[in-house]
């Protein structure tokens, strides 16, 4: 029997190409985008009599969560399989921040993860079986200049991802992952930039010099490191479908030798996150696991 897979945010980059992929390998995908204006491409693949269907799913809109769900279910009678991949960047210092920018970085970034997961866990858990893949980023690992609102939600789907995988997957063989990838090329950190320069580009005062640093970093990157650094987005959607497909997913992954280089500080003692599991499992649950 195929798996039943639900993907967010698959209107381009790295959803696009991860429900593309699935549904080629015999999955049954169903991909989730806020505007279906942006369906084209899926819809060409769904056209070529793939098990694919698009529809509408608002991370921020919990209703929309729920009726695609309730669809999937009553459909499939089934949802083997979350990948919550929606998301959104965001470059700006905190004191430029204003307060609703605040609350949608960490809206769109975590408490989106939040609401799919909550919505199909009890379809899972009747199961007992499933999997829930949450993309994170190295820079919920790592904290990155201007990044702070991002990499601050981020990290929250990181604790969110390590404190389910502590009792959901030995309770109820569900399986958590968060896959952290570097930088991907797609239009979404192209977006960031563009909103960047839209809302008055560089911060004026006090942070003017050390953000032109940054940027400067930026544009001042060889084409061998921008190579190292940044994956496509089709590399990044084959480290997930190795996660996916393996018997004994990690806790976390990241998806290159630059992202775990990266990291390494934060990771090296435990670069899958599997021996902190089975601690936190055999310290607070008494737990042979």
């Amino acid at each position: 029997m195929s798996k039943v897979v639900l993907i967010t945010g698959t209107s381009t980059g790295l959803g696009q190409s991860l429900a593309a992929k699935m549904t080629d390998l015999g999955y049954v995908v169903y991909a989730t985008m806020r505007d279906l204006a942006k369906a084209a491409p899926l819809l060409e693949v769904a056209d070529r009599g793939h098990s694919l269907r698009v529809l509408p799913l608002d991370v921020q809109n919990t209703a929309t969560i729920q009726n695609a769900v309730d669809t999937i279910i009553r459909e499939q009678g089934r949802i083997d399989i979350l990948v919550n991949n929606a998301g959104a960047g965001f470059v700006k210092t905190t004191e430029m921040a204003t307060e609703a920018e605040i609350q949608w970085v960490m809206d769109v970034n975590f408490h989106g993860v939040v609401r799919c997961t909550k919505a199909v866990l009890p379809h899972m858990r009747k199961m007992r079986s499933g999997r829930i893949i949450n993309i994170s980023s190295v820079g919920g690992l790592v904290g990155q200049p201007f990044n702070e609102l991002y990499c601050a939600a981020k990290f929250a789907v990181e604790g969110y991802t390590e404190a389910m995988a502590s009792y959901i997957q030995p309770s109820f063989n569900i399986q958590f992952t968060a896959v952290e990838p570097g930088g991907i090329y797609s239009e979404f950190a192209n977006s960031v930039l563009s909103q960047l320069q839209a809302e008055g580009g560089v911060p004026e005062g006090d942070y003017r010099g050390v953000f032109e640093q940054y940027l400067g970093g930026i544009q001042q990157r060889t084409p061998e490191q921008t190579a190292r650094l940044y994956q496509t987005a089709e590399q990044v959607a084959q480290v997930v479908l190795e996660v996916v497909e393996s018997d004994d997913p990690p806790v976390r992954v990241r998806t290159s030798s630059w992202a775990s280089e990266f990291c390494a500080y934060k990771t090296d003692a435990d670069p899958s996150g599997k021996a902190q599991q089975k601690m936190v499992i055999d310290s607070m649950l008494h737990s042979n696991h």
